[in-house]
């Protein structure tokens, strides 16, 4: 079996996630499976670099999969996209290595959240921005986010309550960028819980406005309690940006 590797892009807006799943066929894997199915006459799955919720966007996502017989590259390219929908396109398709996995070999994420800060937000960026129309404490909220790099137990930060496997994750760098009418929160790291980056920055957001503070992050860290920790930001705003491998 031929193994390929694709990068992915679509606008989340109007879809339930990237996992196809079995109460809806509105998903990003499911409309590239079907597409590839229709291209091969056979059963085709796709493995992601992980889920992205309904909602979310991905300018980096990576997945792969495997096809009996050889096929070029460019031709899988140009048939996928000419079936896709146009919130989604596969920007490059290219054989692999039998033994690359899109989820198991991934070293590490960046995610960006983008919120809106101007009275008005721009009506050609509304579905990809959480406009708030508010000014925020920026200093404080770099400050917190000192305390949550490096590996810490995560488990305030994730909304699965049943969550059975390791909680402990890395993360390596948090950027907080001011813009015209625009704040930006880049995280990266070794990999992110349910709903794990949404949290931290409606918890980054709190402190922002001054509803917490900088030091409490630690106490939420060690709590292991997800009640602890903040809101969890809008789907809208986030945008899988990367995957390293």
């Amino acid at each position: 079996m031929m193994n390929y590797k694709m990068l992915i892009q679509y606008d989340g807006t109007r879809y339930d996630g990237w996992q196809k799943q079995g109460n809806t066929g509105n998903t990003i894997q499911g409309k590239l499976e079907d597409i590839l199915q229709k291209m091969t006459g056979e059963y085709v799955e796709i493995h992601g670099s992980g889920r992205t919720d309904a909602g979310v966007h991905s300018i980096g996502q990576t997945a792969n999969f495997r096809l009996n017989k050889e096929m070029d590259g460019n031709e899988i390219y140009q048939y996928v996209n000419k079936y896709l929908p146009e919130d989604i396109a596969v920007i490059k398709i290219e054989q692999a290595d039998q033994r690359f996995h899109a989820r198991l070999n991934a070293k590490g994420k960046t995610y960006r959240y983008r919120i809106g800060t101007s009275p008005a937000t721009s009506v050609f960026e509304q579905r990809f921005i959480y406009h708030t129309g508010r000014t925020y404490h920026v200093a404080e909220m770099r400050r917190a986010a000192e305390f949550l790099l490096g590996t810490h137990d995560f488990k305030s930060f994730c909304s699965n309550k049943r969550m059975k496997k390791s909680t402990v994750r890395t993360i390596d760098k948090i950027d907080i960028v001011e813009l015209d009418g625009e704040l930006r929160i880049d995280i990266s790291g070794d990999g992110f819980l349910y709903h794990m980056v949404r949290i931290l920055v409606g918890t980054l957001l709190e402190i922002g406005e001054d509803l917490r503070t900088a030091e409490e992050i630690p106490y939420i860290l060690s709590g292991l309690n997800r009640e602890l920790a903040g809101k969890t930001a809008p789907a809208k705003g986030l945008t899988l940006l990367e995957v390293r491998y």
